[in-house]
């Protein structure tokens, strides 16, 4: 049986259904343990799942402890989670530590019907709160820079506080959209404008991940079908729905993620935008917002039923306008479904 180490929250939280910002999470054949800190141990105690909880002033000092007491002599780690100060720290111990990246994210990404569920719940608040989002901006948008109205999509998703965010949602006008993570700016809205936005929520710490391209005009929704007045911008639009569309359509288990990918691309580059289309067609989602599996050119990943993954495909051009929809999908009985 593997004994393995872990640091990252979203990690430990999928171990042991508890988390904070000063933990280690330890296994050690059948026995785990999750040492923290006297902030946090009460609350370790009553919300934890089947790990021994240490409270302690030194972290590592403890687990070296319990890893001697135990004559652990290999320990899995992921390279990501330490400092080099604390793998020094670690090392200590005399136990030979195996370096295994990302290997929290590989047992995770196939989901358990559960997390899916979560994943599905988390996806429709989203989709509300971007119709929510579409009404404020039609009603108040008008006039009003970037800068404004990103902060008050944060409101309305966050419904004033009450959810998290998966993460600092995108909101850009016209050549600012060209910049596939836009940071907002004082540019003002006006109507005939070209927007980008790109946001998600938490529901029980899984994420979601959304985005739409829209036209600014009267009775603006975020829905598919959009009618643009510049004809170049309209072809690039209805480009990134048909890759959006084959890709979804044409996915199957047992195909490399990178076959996804080139699904989206050959579309864009044969309607001769290619070489703007800058990133990857999707990642996977769960209790991180980006995480396995990657849907690459490069990706070698099996696609298999139960991973929930992105379909991002986008064309930017540079000082003039950036397109990119994007619907979180999962794999069941070997086909793509929307989320």
């Amino acid at each position: 049986m593997e004994n393995y180490i872990l640091k990252d929250e979203n990690a430990v939280y999928y171990d042991c259904g508890y988390s904070c910002d000063n933990e280690i999470f330890l296994k050690v054949g059948d026995e785990t343990y999750f040492f923290t800190d006297a902030r946090y141990s009460q609350d370790a105690k009553e919300n934890i799942k089947e790990a021994y909880v240490v409270e302690t002033r030194s972290l590592l000092k403890s687990v070296r402890e319990v890893l001697r007491k135990k004559r652990v002599k290999k320990l899995v780690y992921d390279p990501k989670d330490f400092t080099v100060a604390q793998f020094e720290e670690l090392k200590k111990s005399g136990v030979y530590l195996i370096p295994k990246p990302m290997f929290s994210w590989k047992k995770r990404a196939i989901k358990s019907d559960e997390e899916i569920e979560l994943i599905k719940k988390s996806a429709q608040i989203n989709k509300k709160a971007f119709d929510k989002f579409a009404s404020f901006l039609d009603r108040e948008g008008r006039n009003r820079s970037e800068k404004f109205l990103q902060f008050n999509s944060k409101i309305i998703l966050s419904d004033f506080g009450e959810r998290d965010l998966s993460f600092e949602p995108i909101f850009a006008i016209n050549e600012n959209a060209a910049k596939p993570h836009a940071h907002p700016t004082p540019k003002v809205l006006k109507n005939g404008d070209l927007i980008l936005f790109d946001a998600g929520v938490k529901y029980k710490r899984y994420c979601s991940d959304r985005t739409r391209t829209s036209l600014i005009s009267d009775g603006l929704t975020f829905e598919y079908k959009q009618s643009f007045n510049n004809s170049n911008i309209q072809k690039a639009y209805d480009l990134v729905l048909k890759a959006h569309d084959e890709a979804i359509k044409r996915a199957r288990s047992g195909m490399r993620a990178r076959e996804i990918d080139k699904i989206a691309r050959d579309v864009i580059e044969k309607g001769g935008f290619g070489e703007f289309f800058v990133h990857s067609t999707g990642h996977g989602v769960g209790l991180d917002i980006h995480e396995m599996p990657f849907i690459s050119s490069k990706s070698e990943t099996i696609i298999e039923d139960n991973m929930v993954f992105t379909i991002e495909p986008g064309i930017y051009i540079p000082g003039e306008f950036g397109i990119r929809i994007e619907d979180m999908v999962v794999m069941r009985g070997g086909r793509a479904e929307i989320i």
